[in-house]
């Protein structure tokens, strides 16, 4: 009977530690870049209004092939912009959702102007902690897997970090798409 239980208990804690490893596909990313997959795990709950818009833009193509065009080594790499400079973006302004998420390594936040209400498509992802961002920028994002393929991205140079001859997103693709 002991010997029964404990497999009966060993089965469910698997059961539940699977069911707590399985992304919420509707809610992950698929990033591509140049050296492989990128797995990035979405936050309705902390950024309702991004996460919509950027499951958004995602299903209309609008990040394949968009440049990696200010990439700061021991900062962030940020894309999202159609004219590949840091000018441009998808001509919808989102309202700031500061929330509690850290910029810690891997996370991924919106990228805006002076405005706090000016974050548009562009947004970034974190090489290591810039916990000074927190409370400032909108995290709506945190890499699951692949964060050694966000670290291959090219890096840019001087203190704005433009890139010359940039990476590029392959394909971003939302996970539950691919599974239609």
């Amino acid at each position: 009977m002991k010997k029964f239980l404990l497999s009966s208990l060993a089965a469910l804690l698997f059961s539940f530690q699977t069911q707590a490893q399985t992304p919420d596909a509707e809610n992950t990313l698929l990033l591509q870049l140049k050296d492989g997959t990128v797995t990035i795990e979405m936050y309705p709950d902390k950024a309702p209004n991004h996460v919509a818009r950027i499951k958004e833009l995602v299903r209309q193509g609008f990040y394949d092939g968009l440049k990696f065009h200010r990439v700061i080594d021991g900062f962030m790499a940020q894309t999202g912009d159609p004219r590949g400079n840091g000018t441009g973006g998808s001509d919808q302004k989102l309202k700031a959702e500061f929330n509690d998420l850290h910029h810690g390594r891997g996370a991924v936040s919106m990228a805006r102007a002076q405005d706090p209400d000016s974050a548009d498509s562009q947004f970034f992802i974190c090489f290591k902690d810039a916990g000074f961002l927190d409370g400032q920028y909108t995290v709506w994002g945190q890499v699951i897997s692949g964060m050694e393929y966000v670290d291959n991205i090219k890096r840019g140079t001087g203190a704005n970090g433009e890139v010359t001859d940039p990476d590029v997103i392959v394909s971003m693709k939302i996970l539950a798409d691919t599974q239609k």
